[in-house]
């Protein structure tokens, strides 16, 4: 074994450190004396081709999360947890065909600004507030420390003596480049960031493998990790076929079908469809046509990852049995044992790294990891400014900021957060597979923000009220199945399931919540049309109501959104009847038709009161 890292490893990762900062620095220059809007800052000008939308959503997903978390999860759970990889390569799809259009079309920045369309601002605050939390206290500290935790292991004797300093190197390096020159120098080095994530991955897969066996043959070394633990390559888990390294039965964190049928597509659908730092990539894309082929190029890289992020965890477990094919505290390597005396599953990927990857590849590898980690934090960072940004700050601080204030709240935004990100990251270190625990506790809040979205996009009649308190009982609901398994009760009204079936069933309890409380309040609405109706007299059930639409979207209309609003009042009130205002012409302010443009509305609420007397759906 080598477990040093020389001169030439360190020669390597410095080129590939100032290759990057380069790139970015190059990237981020105001081109011509023209300084960044809002767009070119916060949407890489909305320029971006399909192979770069999807490398960037790659690099944007494979950080020390998924290079370290998930090679520990391959090593306690083995090649089932790839079932998050491509399970999400079939999520992308779904992304690309039935989400991006609508986000293309609404002209977004942000995933909370379709909050505030499809429902209300006070909404999309509250959203607003919870996604910058997110990444800056769990998002954010996650990948600095275990990126500062490969880099302990790697660089130093992993005892935690340059932990804080890696920490504050790589969120340093991250802000660089990403707090200057915004989404751009993001997405364009992170097209040079996978190439190294891959090319490195495959190659410490390579060696870890061919270290496995004496021949020193990674052909011999797949045949021999196979047949030493063929349970490690089951993909549908059963209860008890797989007992983790510090005990607990592996079926808990991933139940059976569970994986390609339940819970699993909430957390995919939430991460890859509603989360702003990989969404954000799409919608920089040049249309409509080159984000859903930047969506279907990570798809397919997405069906690769698992060989580089799952498959070492196994070969480590692997290589940690005892003469009887059992790993036990005694049998793994002391680089394995954490403080508490717990076998440590995320010391995986950085162990084999340290002690199997010859010199001069060890510095390319590194290079890799650190690709991921900051990829990822630049991501997060330009992220969390822009939704700070664009929903916080010019929503409710200063409405008529200009491009440049907003480029410059943006940065400040971005440098609190890492600040702050810095502080708390070095108190993870208690967390064993930090993978499955981010996924656990994020699957509390997901569910919740899933039901959402899925009924602002895809149920007309779902309210804003309805949203508002679905948002807010899906907590109570999760929360509801959570109380068993830590032991706080052990009354017979919880009920203990695995936290993929907490999600699945939070998920289906909270839309039916916001279908339940939009039927009471569209009744409401149609009580209150009734009570109208009776004080002037008239019959709702046979006089019908004309709405017309608002200056349309085919026009610029500022307010055409709104039309989605009126589209459902036919839902409401069985007899109304939307007059289309598509081809209106309007005046230069874009929100008041020209005289032109109301003749011709005029026309069309003559044409549909005269088509519905011919029908005699009028009372005489």
């Amino acid at each position: 074994m080598n477990g040093t890292f020389e001169f030439l490893d360190y020669l390597i990762f410095g080129l590939y450190a100032i290759t990057i900062l380069a790139i970015g620095l190059w990237v981020s220059r105001d081109k011509d004396g023209k300084q960044k809007n809002a767009e070119d800052y916060f949407l890489a000008s909305k320029s971006l081709p399909w192979w770069a939308v999807g490398t960037s959503l790659i690099a944007a997903n494979i950080s020390a999360e998924q290079f370290i978390g998930m090679s520990g999860s391959g090593f306690a759970l083995g090649l089932a947890i790839a079932s998050y990889e491509w399970m999400a390569a079939i999520t992308l799809l779904v992304v690309g065909k039935y989400f991006l259009p609508i986000f293309i079309e609404k002209g977004l920045y942000t995933i909370p600004e379709f909050i505030e369309k499809r429902f209300s601002t006070n909404l999309k605050t509250i959203l607003a507030i919870f996604w910058i939390a997110l990444f800056v206290f769990v998002n954010l500290t996650t990948v600095l420390f275990l990126g500062g935790k490969a880099l302990d292991t790697i660089i130093g004797v992993g005892d935690g003596s340059i932990l804080l300093n890696s920490i504050i190197g790589l969120g340093l390096f991250a802000a660089a480049y990403s707090l200057w020159g915004g989404l751009a120098s993001v997405a364009w080095t992170d097209v040079i960031q996978v190439v190294i994530l891959i090319f490195g991955g495959l190659l410490m897969t390579y060696f870890a493998l061919a270290n496995v066996t004496d021949s020193g043959s990674f052909i011999d070394g797949m045949k021999y990790v196979y047949e030493k633990a063929p349970e490690r390559f089951s993909m549908i888990l059963s209860k008890g076929e797989i007992i983790k390294p510090n005990g607990g039965d592996a079926w808990w964190d991933l139940p059976g079908l569970a994986v390609l049928i339940g819970g699993i597509w909430v957390a995919n659908l939430y991460y890859w469809g509603f989360n702003q730092y990989i969404i954000q990539r799409t919608l920089a894309a040049k249309s409509l046509a080159e984000g859903q082929k930047g969506i279907v190029f990570a798809a397919f890289l997405k069906l690769i990852i698992p060989v580089i992020v799952v498959l070492p965890g196994i070969i480590a477990y692997v290589m940690n049995l005892d003469d009887s094919g059992v790993l036990t505290a005694a049998s793994v390597d002391p680089g394995f044992i954490g403080a508490a005396g717990n076998i440590a599953n995320d010391n995986a990927a950085p162990w084999l790294i340290k002690n199997f990857i010859p010199v001069g590849v060890k510095g390319l590898i590194l290079a890799a990891l650190a690709a991921a980690i900051v990829s990822s934090l630049a991501s997060m960072l330009n992220s969390t400014s822009t939704i700070f940004t664009m929903d916080i700050y010019r929503s409710h601080f200063n409405k008529n900021a200009s491009d440049a204030q907003m480029v410059f709240v943006g940065r400040i935004t971005a440098v609190v957060a890492l600040i702050i990100a810095i502080i708390i990251a070095p108190q993870l270190g208690s967390l064993g597979q930090v993978f499955i625990f981010i996924q656990e506790y994020t699957g509390v809040v997901s569910p919740g923000i899933l039901a959402v979205f899925l009924m602002g996009l895809f149920y007309k009649k779902a309210t804003n009220n309805a949203a508002i308190w679905g948002a807010i009982l899906s907590i109570p609901i999760a929360m509801y199945f959570k109380v068993a398994p830590t032991g706080w009760s052990d009354a017979s009204i919880f009920v203990e399931l695995p936290f993929m079936h907490q999600m699945g069933y939070t998920c289906i309890a909270t839309l039916a919540v916001i279908a339940l409380i939009s039927y009471l309040d569209g009744n409401k609405d149609m009580d209150d049309y009734d009570n109208i109706m009776n004080d002037l007299s008239l019959n709702p059930n046979s006089i019908p109501l004309l709405a017309g639409e608002v200056v349309h979207a085919d026009q610029n209309g500022k307010c055409a959104d709104m039309n989605l609003i009126i589209a459902s009042l036919p839902d409401v009130i069985p007899k109304a009847h939307i007059i289309s205002s598509s081809g209106c012409n309007a005046h230069e302010d874009n929100v008041h038709f020209n005289s032109e443009g109301y003749r011709e509305l005029g026309k069309r609420y003559a044409h549909k009161m005269i088509s519905l007397l011919e029908n005699k759906e009028i009372e005489d």
